[in-house]
């Protein structure tokens, strides 16, 4: 059985996965927000209007889950709202990363659904990728845009603005990150070349089944991957 990560265990990787953020060019100035599951009623955020790439431990602020903040010397993100409906809806989350990862985004920003069947890996870990509707970043309208999707996927676009990604740990939720964006990005290079040439459907319901025994599909999402084409 694995350790719960103690509170500074938390905060060391939520600074250390918001470097690796910056360093890929996933957030750009005080871009994205970080969230941990501390305890049953706790959550460690990311404060707003600091660098990703630049956060210490200390920076890390404490809130409930009604986004009240606890402790920390700087003011929290107005977007843990978003976070915090994810770690409601889902009590299996622990960890959520938001940032403006730019590939993905390019998705986001045109409303154009990220292509299914393309690749494996996209297939076992991601499955369907969402759009959520727009809304004010910050606000509770913007928070709520999440719900209609997060029991059927740990990865969403949010419209004209970035992607979320949310998981068991810090680390998985970043790879979610790093995956989404990879695809898009190849998608986005295949394109001119021609049309996309996708994975049969019996292949796409065995990589459904593969994510399911690997742990990597939600826990009320259906391996019937037509039910999303």
């Amino acid at each position: 059985m694995l350790m719960q990560p103690t509170d500074q265990q938390l905060r060391q990787q939520i600074c250390d996965i918001g470097r690796r953020l910056y360093q890929r060019g996933l957030v750009a100035g005080t871009d994205g927000n970080i969230t941990a599951r501390l305890t049953d009623t706790e959550v460690l955020a990311t404060p707003t209007m600091l660098c990703k790439g630049t956060m210490q431990p200390d920076d890390i602020c404490l809130v409930d889950l009604s986004g009240n903040q606890l402790a920390g010397g700087r003011t929290r993100t107005s977007e843990v709202l978003l976070h915090l409906e994810i770690l409601r809806a889902r009590p299996d989350v622990e960890a959520v990363v938001h940032c403006h990862a730019p590939h993905a985004t390019a998705f986001a920003v045109t409303g154009k659904p990220v292509p299914r069947g393309a690749m494996p890996e996209a297939e076992f870990f991601l499955g369907d990728v969402p759009i959520a509707p727009y809304e004010t970043p910050g606000t509770l309208a913007f928070a709520k845009t999440i719900l209609p999707f997060v029991q059927r996927t740990n990865a969403c676009l949010l419209a004209n603005h970035g992607t979320v990604c949310y998981a068991d740990t810090l680390e998985q939720a970043y790879s979610l990150t790093e995956i989404l964006d990879a695809y898009c990005r190849i998608l986005l290079l295949a394109e001119p070349l021609g049309p996309i040439q996708t994975l049969p459907p019996q292949k796409c319901e065995e990589l459904a089944e593969l994510r399911q025994q690997g742990g990597f599909a939600p826990p009320q999402s259906s391996s019937n991957l037509q039910e999303s084409r």
